[in-house]
């Protein structure tokens, strides 16, 4: 285990990555999923608070930093014309879907059933996100989900108490991203 001031160090590169995306979707290379990107801000920040209640130290700063980044994304998103990937039918499905398991999350009085919820939510939100960045990959930049992948290793380093409620939405993270990042980079890889 690490010293858990090594957690600034996953949150700047973290934050580093987010920033690199926005001045990617600023420049008009990227183009966000508006729908994956709000749940992606949203179950974060109840995932920091449920585990802040499990009695998460600093490795929650990892699970927050999960929902800064998205927050910031639909923020400069929101104000940039044209920034953001046009929402289809099936985007508006993942995103019910994962609102409603964001709210049986919240309503659930289990801690270990409220992460495993946030989780699936979230999971139903890169859905969308994982189809544009497969068929349209050039539509998206894999910086932020690099960032992420490192963020949540070095919060993982810094776990004290290694219960499912602690640890589940770090290790979710880290294979969600690298899932990202295969669509992304799916067609350079089969090609060589």
């Amino acid at each position: 285990m690490l010293p858990e001031n090594i957690i600034y160090l996953g949150v700047l590169i973290n934050l580093l990555f987010s920033i690199l995306y926005i001045k990617s979707i600023i420049y008009g290379k990227t183009r966000p999923n508006l729908i994956s990107w709000f749940v992606w801000m949203l179950a974060p920040f109840v995932g920091t608070f449920l585990a802040l209640k499990a009695g998460a130290g600093f490795s929650v700063l990892g699970i927050f930093m999960a929902g800064f980044g998205p927050f910031l994304v639909v923020m400069v998103s929101l104000f940039k014309k044209n920034a953001f990937w046009k929402i289809e039918r099936y985007d508006l499905i993942c995103g019910f879907f994962s609102l409603l398991a964001l709210l049986l999350y919240i309503a659930t009085n289990n801690l270990w059933i409220s992460i495993l919820f946030a989780i699936i939510s979230d999971g139903l939100a890169a859905v969308p996100t994982i189809i544009k960045s497969w068929k349209f990959p050039e539509t998206e930049s894999s910086s932020v989900y690099l960032g992420g992948i490192i963020n949540n290793i070095v919060s993982l380093l810094i776990i004290k108490n290694w219960i499912f409620s602690i640890y589940s939405f770090n290790i979710y993270f880290i294979v969600i991203n690298i899932i990202i990042i295969f669509a992304i980079f799916y067609k350079k890889i089969l090609r060589n």
